[in-house]
């Protein structure tokens, strides 16, 4: 029963962070309320798909690894504010445990603009974990997953 709980409790959260956002396309307050000026930093066009491929394999493997510690690194600032580290630690070992390693991200497919991109890719015998339109970030120079 206990199994079956924790089981339960890791697919919601899962479920959760790999939702599709809110859509919610407000600017990001910084800690006083005021709305933060978005960063103008580009991407050069021929690495924009490259980078950001990287990214969504680092963070699905971590993920399935159970290397809580990057996959959370890997969050967008906005989805660390919204997501409890320990839960999230949590649910990447109890996914691991339950799923294993060897699931790298495939077919990975980049919808980039700016510094946002939308994302689509399978995960490797886990076709319920493949995602379509997944949401990612550029800050400070890497993508950073940002669904949440």
């Amino acid at each position: 029963m206990r199994t079956r709980a924790t089981t339960t409790l890791a697919a919601l959260l899962l479920a959760a962070l790999t939702a599709c956002s809110s859509g919610d396309d407000a600017p990001a307050a910084s800690d006083s309320g005021t709305p933060v000026a978005e960063s103008t930093t580009a991407v050069p066009k021929e690495h924009e798909a490259d980078d950001l491929t990287a990214a969504v394999q680092v963070y699905t493997a971590a993920y399935f690894e159970g290397d809580a510690d990057t996959a959370y690194g890997m969050l967008s600032e906005r989805c660390r504010g919204k997501i409890n580290e320990l839960m999230y630690g949590a649910t990447v070992e109890q996914t691991a445990k339950e799923y294993g390693p060897d699931h790298p991200a495939t077919d990975v497919q980049a919808d980039v603009s700016g510094e946002l991109a939308r994302v689509s890719y399978k995960v490797e015998g886990l076709p319920k974990f493949d995602q379509q339109a997944q949401p990612w970030t550029l800050e400070d120079g890497a993508w950073k997953y940002d669904a949440c």
